[in-house]
């Protein structure tokens, strides 16, 4: 048998220690030494110790284990960030170019519907005469106007797209046509193509002039430029609502070239403009013109068209206008319109130039055409017929006329030294 211990601490072991060789459990035990040691201070047993290190061990397992799966997935969640972050920016990259072609296409809609409004703002004029006619605005109607408008001129002239630039000729001209012509004899004494049929541009204006002239309007009435003139040609200085007389557009017409005062002069001739240009190639047919035709009054079309030689005959019989001969050679000319006046200056320089003696002259230009001149001037004693058609440059219309000038100047010397033998 386990013998006690000396004092308190002696018989609490002995219990315990007999407890525990009976089998009883450690709550028991613990029991029977709080019921031993009653009276006195208590102290934990050592297998309680036990037992609550080995749970605060456990505890910081627990607590160390979490961690460590957390340290050790946070560089799994970082990549799957950034993988997540590089795919929305990746996104918003994409949504950004489509807003930036959404935005260009947009720009690029706009500006063609700008395009398409500067183009059929053309046709309001005529739309608007239309209906105040009577007529009802139908799509065939609206065709029919589209029709009239006037065709964009090529860049490249029609003499150049036929090779003519590229002919030579004794003077080395630089107009792909030129005729000269004795306008007493009819003796051709230069020519260069002055078969080839061609646009005119508004060399047109002076068939305008004679037709006008030929119809003894009077000169004296006033006319209003329209819409429909200022339609024809945007950049004029003739503003719709000016009033001029017929003598005054004529004027400006074949001095200045001014488009929209030869298109009020069509528009408001007796019959109209249909009318009007009828007249026009009646007149060409008469005078013998085979390779001329007419599609409107101011040369802006390349349809109308025709060759030097009968450009040459037009000038012949203009000249016998007195009219066209003043108001075609007349320096410059003042419009007073109350609030402002405006000065219109002769479009060929030659006019201007004392050495030059001109007693009809009319200049014309479009792409299709070219630089163009005619004219009637006397030159070394002779009255000569001057045709010019399609000239490269802006000022070698007028180096041509000189060129042609001085070469029969030189040849008027010559005859005059060389005697006839015998």
């Amino acid at each position: 048998m386990i013998q006690p211990k000396n004092g308190m601490c002696g018989a609490l072991r002995w219990t315990v220690g007999a407890l525990l060789a009976m089998g009883l459990s450690l709550s028991s035990v613990a029991q029977a030494v709080g019921a031993s040691a009653t009276g006195t201070k208590t102290k934990k047993p050592v297998a309680a110790k036990v037992a609550e290190s080995k749970k605060k061990s456990t505890a910081k397992v627990l607590a160390k284990a979490p961690k460590k799966a957390v340290v050790a997935a946070a560089p799994k969640a970082a990549a799957k960030k950034t993988v997540v972050a590089r795919q929305r920016d990746a996104k918003k990259s994409v949504a950004q170019n489509k807003a930036s072609s959404a935005r260009a296409v947009k720009l690029a809609k706009g500006a063609k519907v700008q395009r398409l409004a500067r183009t059929d703002n053309r046709n309001k004029a005529a739309l608007r005469t239309a209906s105040t006619k009577g007529h009802s605005n139908t799509r065939h109607e609206m065709a029919a106007v589209s029709v009239v408008r006037m065709p964009l001129e090529p860049r490249v002239s029609t003499a150049e797209r036929l090779g003519l630039r590229a002919s030579h000729d004794a003077l080395d001209l630089s107009s792909s046509v030129a005729l000269v012509v004795d306008q007493e004899t009819s003796e051709v004494l230069f020519s260069k193509n002055d078969t080839a049929v061609l646009p005119i541009a508004s060399l047109t204006k002076l068939m305008t002039g004679l037709v006008i002239a030929d119809a003894n309007l009077p000169l004296d009435e006033q006319i209003t430029i329209s819409e429909e003139d200022a339609a024809v040609y945007r950049n004029s200085r003739l503003a719709v609502g000016t009033t001029l007389s017929r003598s005054e557009l004529m004027h400006l017409s074949l001095m200045s070239s001014e488009n929209r005062a030869a298109n009020a002069l069509g528009r408001t001739f007796p019959g109209g403009m249909e009318q009007f240009v009828r007249l026009m190639n009646a007149k060409a047919r008469e005078l013998g013109m085979r390779d001329t035709r007419y599609v409107e009054p101011t040369g802006l079309s390349s349809m109308n068209q025709s060759s030097a030689r009968d450009l040459a005959t037009l000038v012949t019989v203009a000249y016998e206008r007195p009219i066209l001969r003043d108001l075609s050679t007349s320096p410059s000319h003042q419009l007073d319109l109350g609030q402002r006046t405006l000065q219109f200056n002769n479009s060929n320089r030659l006019v201007r130039n004392p050495e030059w003696e001109i007693g009809l002259q009319k200049t014309g230009y479009i792409s299709a055409a070219g630089r163009c001149l005619v004219m009637q001037a006397k030159v070394a004693g002779r009255q000569l017929i001057m045709v010019f058609l399609d000239s490269a440059g802006k000022l070698s219309r007028v180096q041509d006329a000189e060129r042609v000038r001085r070469w029969v100047e030189a040849q008027s010397i010559q005859q005059y030294f060389v005697r006839p033998q015998g």
